[in-house]
């Protein structure tokens, strides 16, 4: 069994050694801040003894995956590793250069996976001698639970290589997908209607946050509503995967930032983690209520979730992936209630691109523009899932 290395032991560097470790390896945890490896020895110790608790594990297994994993602090001894899979800052420049200097340090049949979630696989890999070995292993926080990783091979990538880690995830316990490398992949690229248009209705004035949040959680079943979500995720980091994509697509208005959410991370209103967002996190702030029209809600649900299903429908029409992996990557992913394409389906491909086409009368923008596969079906009496 190979051993593997990560570099950077934030919170998404540590959950995928814990996978790893979970799964046998053993791992070499590399940070270039000894302070922040600290942290991470101690995050895991922390989950180990809550799953203890819980019963998911036994004691001798907690002991066993630690003991799995070396925390190092040079990147030189890494050196026999099989697999490096790097988890350090969303800059492109920044990780090139630790893929050269990568490259010095491992064997040639080593593999060098990145998690980047917005930038380019391809750029990544260009900065190696041996781009073919180089691939993108996109996982979702908490990687421990989270089933999803979206396989992302650069054009220099061995196929051979990219099947390889899609089995080798399948050995973790992952749920594997293979994407194209375009901006944002599956998900990050599939769900940015789900905030860029929640935030539209919102600033039309059509409806407040909590109620927004109501009809995507009590009428369309998803597990925390657009607002809610940003705040959880953080408005630095969401509203930057949206500037990142929007840009990597050539300012397609489809992808165009809020500057609604752009002021928050101006004013320093991150969400949880700063303890205000959208909304007030301190301790005596008392939540805004609902507004609960379901008439109304209905509407607003359908008009997110036709611009969600466009968006999946275009994915498919231009082979980012296949019609099975894009359903099961916003399922497992972020989990959707479904898979958006069999949503289609369920509402009926008609209403769908009557919707869409309404909206697009309404406001005469690009960002309503209805995919050709949805066109092309409505014209045809065709499903994306036939019987």
């Amino acid at each position: 069994m190979i051993s593997v290395g990560i570099v950077g032991s934030g919170a998404m560097g540590s959950g995928i050694a814990q996978v790893a470790a979970t799964a046998g390896h053993n791992v070499l945890i590399y940070d270039n801040n000894p302070d922040a490896l600290e942290r991470s020895r101690k995050r895991l110790a922390k989950i180990m003894d809550r799953l203890v608790v819980k019963e998911r594990i036994t004691k001798e297994e907690s002991t066993a995956i630690q003991g799995r994993i070396q925390y190092v602090d040079s990147l030189y001894k890494m050196a026999e590793v099989g697999l490096v899979v790097e988890a350090i800052v969303e800059k492109l420049e920044v990780k090139k250069a630790l893929f050269e200097q990568l490259e010095d340090v491992l064997s040639e049949n080593a593999i060098l996976a990145t998690n980047t979630s917005s930038l380019a696989v391809t750029a990544i890999a260009a900065a190696c001698q041996k781009p073919d070995r180089v691939l993108g292993l996109h996982f979702f926080n908490p990687a421990p639970l989270m089933a999803l990783v979206e396989v992302v091979p650069a054009v220099q990538t061995d196929i051979k290589v990219a099947e390889e880690c899609f089995e080798l995830m399948k050995k973790w316990g992952k749920v594997p997908v293979m994407a194209k490398d375009t901006p944002g992949f599956i998900v990050n690229r599939v769900a940015r209607p789900f905030y860029s248009e929640a935030l539209r209705v919102y600033e039309e004035g059509i409806a407040d946050l909590a109620t927004i949040d109501w009809v995507m959680t009590e009428l369309g079943g998803f597990r925390m509503g657009p607002f809610t979500l940003m705040d959880y995720i953080g408005h630095d980091v969401n509203y930057k995967v949206t500037e990142t994509v929007f840009a990597a697509f050539y300012f397609d208005p489809r992808y165009k930032p809020s500057f609604t959410q752009q002021r928050l991370v101006d004013a320093g209103y991150l969400g949880r983690k700063s303890g205000r967002g959208f909304y007030n996190y301190e301790e005596a702030s008392v939540q805004p209520e609902p507004t609960k029209d379901a008439a109304k809600g209905k509407a607003i649900l359908h008009r997110i979730l036709v611009m969600l299903i466009n968006e999946a429908a275009d994915a498919l029409y231009l082979n980012v992936a296949s019609l099975d992996a894009i359903d099961l990557a916003m399922t497992k992913g972020v989990n959707y209630p479904k898979g958006l394409l069999a949503w289609a389906d369920e509402l009926t491909i008609p209403y769908v691109v009557e919707q869409l086409d309404a909206l697009y009368h309404e406001y005469h923008e690009d960002r309503y523009r209805c995919s050709p596969v949805l066109r092309r079906l409505a014209r045809d009496g065709g499903k994306f899932y036939e019987v």
